[in-house]
């Protein structure tokens, strides 16, 4: 290949990255306003009925930007995809066969790139329609209670009473519940300490019956604990005989 020839090659592969870092530039800041625009939508829709109904005519205004911010990140993403696949044909030319590994690299590092703008920006999309389709019902929901209370007003007001009962019957059952479980708790920690000082009692009696000498030394102690406290109870009682007699007399 002539020299024109790879001085031309190699300004192609400039400029297809140029293009690249550019589309990936766009992208970010795309990506980066259509997370805001996406989180602020979620702000606004989950206030109070009032200022929701505030908000309705911001409503459009916002899906229509959401359209348009949406539609731009798929074309930039088309766009990115194009320039990819142009410098892997360019990685595949004779003439670039000698830098074949740096470019490899050069390549794979854009691709990266674009696979964790896609996976941003679909994550992103699929978060929103979620959250859009979850308020979309909510506010149904919403509209249908306000559309009952409206229409009904007596009734409604029992209704209301039924719920707030049933809510309090609700809060009951599961204080009962927590009661209950802490009991059973309860019940299962003091049967296992049960167990392991039954465990402790039978492994004392099986070393005493094993070893005669201890159990007969753990005996007379215990004998001469008896007699002390009943020598020290002596004590204690004559002290007290005394000193009664010489307070009365």
């Amino acid at each position: 290949m002539s020299t024109t020839n790879m001085a031309t090659s190699s300004n192609y592969w400039e400029d297809l990255r140029k293009q690249a870092r550019q589309l990936e530039n766009e992208l970010d800041l795309k990506l980066v306003s259509f997370s805001k625009l996406c989180t602020s939508y979620s702000s606004s829709s989950s206030r109070d009925q009032r200022t929701r109904e505030r908000s309705d005519s911001i409503g459009p205004s916002q899906d229509t930007m959401l359209g348009a911010l949406t539609t731009e990140l798929e074309q930039l993403l088309a766009n990115l995809t194009a320039v990819n696949d142009k410098m892997a044909e360019y990685t595949n030319t004779p003439g670039a066969s000698s830098h074949n590994a740096a470019l490899m690299h050069t390549l794979q590092r854009h691709r990266d790139i674009l696979q964790d703008y896609t996976h941003e920006f679909h994550k992103t999309k699929s978060n929103f329609f979620s959250l859009r389709e979850r308020e979309d019902l909510l506010g149904s929901v919403h509209r249908d209670i306000e559309s009952y209370k409206s229409s009904s007003g007596v009734n409604n007001r029992r209704t209301e009473l039924f719920l707030k009962e049933h809510e309090h019957l609700r809060n009951s059952d599961s204080l009962i519940d927590n009661a209950i479980s802490i009991a059973m708790a309860t019940k299962e920690n003091i049967t296992f300490q049960r167990g392991m000082l039954k465990s402790i009692q039978t492994r004392v009696t099986t070393l005493a019956n094993r070893f005669p000498a201890i159990n007969s030394l753990i005996q007379k102690i215990n004998l001469r604990k008896r007699r002390d406290s009943l020598i020290l109870g002596g004590v204690i009682g004559v002290c007290t005989i005394l000193l009664l007699l010489y307070t009365f007399h």
